[in-house]
């Protein structure tokens, strides 16, 4: 968990955090203090990592056959902010959980 480390789900947490971060700018401050303190948050950064890495790789196929699968993703994605969006709003950034 140190610097330096290369731990592959670390790195997916990490992106996903970045994403959300960008995503949903007023919660920046309370998603890098919580999800520094939150296994659960971690676990709904690194979801997102992989279904907005899936959604772009979608995006990008020529094959209209993908357009279920887009629909499927985009609604993860969402789904994933919304559980995000809920616990920030849930929990103080100054209490551990």
């Amino acid at each position: 968990m140190g610097t330096g480390s290369t731990n592959p789900q670390e790195g997916a947490v990490r992106r996903g955090l970045w994403r959300l971060m960008l995503k949903l700018p007023a919660m920046r401050g309370r998603l890098q203090i919580l999800g520094a303190k939150s296994a659960a948050l971690q676990d709904l950064f690194e979801a997102y990592e992989d279904a907005s890495v899936t959604l772009e790789r979608l995006l990008k196929e020529p094959d209209s056959d993908a357009r279920l699968m887009i629909r499927e993703y985009e609604t993860i994605c969402s789904e994933v902010e919304n559980d995000v969006i809920e616990y920030c709003l849930g929990h103080s950034p100054d209490v551990p959980k």
